[in-house]
């Protein structure tokens, strides 16, 4: 299987062992970087190539999983998951590695290279490279869902909020001058008769999501 992998500084080490121990097993392992030591570098761009280069594989019919390391792991996940068809599950235990394959068909791994030992790491990567989908009606109709808001932004037959945002809702959003302001401009667009809005402040990225009256 073609593994991509990427860290931080925090999981730098660990993602040389592993790498080392994915290819002894007769994977390919594609490294995302870093690839030498700075205590300041970003893992964003490191993560979010690694779940592009999974995903782009997958649909291309290669068998490929991605794995992610920092120093508590909910970053890299975060950014892992910010990536078109990216499903990247933190693990932390035997039984979080397994049921991330599972129930939710993750294709990307994250772990938090200060909470647990290098062979702590192997084990949970090993079970989950090792596990199937379940193929079970329930969780693949959850994925799916979740790919469909991906797409559109809507969920065929359930209630979600619209993603839209109304520009000149935004305006007056960040032109109330403070959290008083915002509040009773917030109140006001959520008044009965108005149509579901979703409002976002780009200065403080603060998204509030009014529902209809």
């Amino acid at each position: 299987m073609r593994i991509h992998i990427a860290t931080d500084h925090a999981g730098l080490d660990f993602s040389q062992d592993l790498q080392a121990h994915l290819r002894a097993a007769g994977h390919e392992v594609i490294d995302h970087g870093p690839t030498v030591y700075d205590a300041l570098d970003d893992y964003p761009s490191f993560c979010i190539n690694a779940a592009i280069a999974t995903v782009a594989d997958q649909r291309a019919g290669v068998a490929a999983l991605g794995i992610v390391f920092g120093g508590s792991g909910n970053g890299e996940q975060i950014a892992a998951n910010k990536v078109d068809g990216a499903r990247a599950a933190l693990v932390w235990n035997d039984s979080t590695a397994l049921l991330a394959r599972q129930h939710n068909d993750a294709n990307v791994i994250s772990i938090g290279a200060r909470q647990h030992t290098v062979d702590e790491a192997k084990r949970f990567i090993d079970l989950f490279i090792a596990e199937p989908f379940s193929d079970e009606e329930r969780h693949a109709r959850r994925i799916a869902q979740l790919a469909e808001f991906e797409r559109t932004g809507a969920i065929a037959g359930r209630a979600v909020l619209v993603r839209s945002i109304d520009s000149s809702l935004v305006d007056e959003w960040e032109n109330a001058g403070d959290s008083a302001d915002q509040s009773e401009a917030a109140a006001s667009l959520a008044a009965p008769g108005k149509k579901n809005a979703v409002v976002e402040d780009r200065r403080l990225g603060l998204v509030a999501e009014l529902a209809p009256g």
